[in-house]
């Protein structure tokens, strides 16, 4: 008890301000995906809440794909050694109209096979107009990490509040109208978008972001594209991680099943709040810190960050068996057992969310990437064996084996690398470098 104690002392004297402002406003961003959750869960069902899940996911992950990582390299060009560079404001938003564009584009002539494989009983029509929600997210992603990489932390907070708050406020209305059903979901989500797009480039337009700015870059392009594919490569695998159980499952098991293991998989990421604040936080200091200053910092952060996470499943495991059909219903009881696997997976994230910020803010974004591509190997072969058998269940326990391998995987890069430079720095003759 008293170890705990002495962590929380720990974060809130040395990073208050950021850190806990970050995790207050993940915690109102997972307030409001769960009311909006539990909102289509009644409105729509099962299938509705597999729906919005997927629209949710996939689309987010072709913009990331087809903008060569984008949003995951936007903070370290800001706040790194180019930041001074004024044609990065127009380059990074150039790089996100063009692949949003041609992102949207795809998934509208893809429609009829996403129509078959994941949103069955949606019409083709509806699923092409929700190749929008590509361009949407990714211009909301990349005003997102402009904030955090330009060092306006509350304006990124705000955007991850806006986020999922502007989806519920939407949704509520459209159904206030007579919308129901998958055309409620798909217009609420790129309205949305919208708004919430709207209110981030507004805010950094004010704080002078594009202020003397150049002409977009083909040159710095090329280089943000070299860094966000080394990063996007463990960004998108770490995405599919979290999320590729949801397409298996539901190309396997439909979309009810799919919505049961959406509201588990919500439950259970609620340990990951902490080592995503710390993750976005740490990120661009450690851009300027240096190798040597963000090696100690990281060092001191990691056992007291990964003790309060790990310490945080016991309660949530427990509490699962009462809080998901109390706040859901009882057609969801079957989520609880799949969300407490996923707790054990996720034990280890607080000390994988400060070696990831560790890894990104050094410019190794490719050894991050190479952690969760083992993990990844395991997701699907374990899905294709285990879920045709075991359902949500199988899933559960899939993921679970790849978030341990990841984190395993991690502490092994993060001791190799930070030991090879403290050897290096020991060499006769050899000049310490920041």
């Amino acid at each position: 008890m008293g170890e705990g104690r002495g962590t929380v002392r720990f974060l809130t004297r040395h990073w208050r301000s950021p850190v806990l402002e970050n995790l207050a406003a993940r915690i109102a961003a997972l307030v409001s995906l769960g009311l909006a959750t539990l909102l289509v869960a009644r409105v729509s069902g099962p299938a509705g809440v597999g729906i919005y899940a997927l629209l949710r996911v996939l689309p987010g992950l072709v913009g990331v794909v087809l903008s060569a990582g984008l949003p995951g390299a936007v903070a370290f060009f800001l706040s790194g050694p180019a930041r001074s560079d004024r044609r990065l404001p127009l380059t990074l938003l150039s790089m996100a109209a063009v692949a949003g564009t041609v992102g949207a584009a795809l998934w509208a002539l893809a429609a009829p096979v996403l129509t078959h494989v994941f949103f069955r009983g949606v019409s083709s029509a509806l699923v092409a107009v929700a190749g929008l929600i590509v361009l949407t997210k990714l211009f909301v992603a990349t005003s997102k990490s402009s904030s955090q990489g330009s060092g306006d932390l509350h304006g990124s907070n705000r955007i991850i509040v806006l986020e999922e708050l502007m989806f519920l406020a939407v949704y509520v209305g459209l159904l206030g109208i007579g919308a129901r059903g998958p055309l409620a979901i798909v217009t609420g989500l790129i309205l949305a978008d919208l708004g919430t797009g709207l209110v981030g480039w507004t805010r950094l337009s004010r704080r002078d972001f594009f202020q003397s700015v150049g002409r977009p870059s083909l040159s710095l392009a090329r280089r943000v594209a070299s860094f966000g594919i080394r990063g996007q490569v463990g960004g998108v695998i770490a995405l599919l991680n979290l999320r590729l159980d949801f397409a298996i499952l539901g190309a396997l098991a439909g979309p009810a099943t799919l919505g049961t293991y959406a509201v588990a998989s919500k439950y259970a990421e609620l340990v990951r709040l902490l080592p995503l604040a710390l993750f976005w936080v740490f990120y661009p200091r450690y851009a300027s810190d240096g190798h040597l200053v963000a090696a100690r910092r990281a060092r001191q952060l990691i056992p007291r960050s990964g003790g309060l996470v790990a310490t945080g499943v016991l309660p949530l495991a427990l509490g699962a068996i009462f809080l998901i059909p109390a706040v859901f219903g009882a057609a969801f009881t079957a989520a609880i057992l799949p969300a407490q696997i996923l707790l054990i997976g996720l034990a280890g994230e607080g000390v994988g969310g400060v070696i990831t910020a560790f890894l990104y803010g050094t410019g190794r974004p490719g050894l991050n990437s190479l952690a969760y591509g083992v993990g990844l190997v395991g997701t699907v072969g374990l899905d294709l064996l285990l879920i045709p058998r075991y359902g949500a269940v199988g899933a559960a326990i899939a993921s679970s084996v790849a978030y341990l391998t990841t984190t395993a995987l991690l502490v092994t890069i993060f001791w190799l690398v930070t030991r090879a430079r403290q050897v290096s720095l020991a060499a006769p003759g050899l000049p310490e470098v920041g």
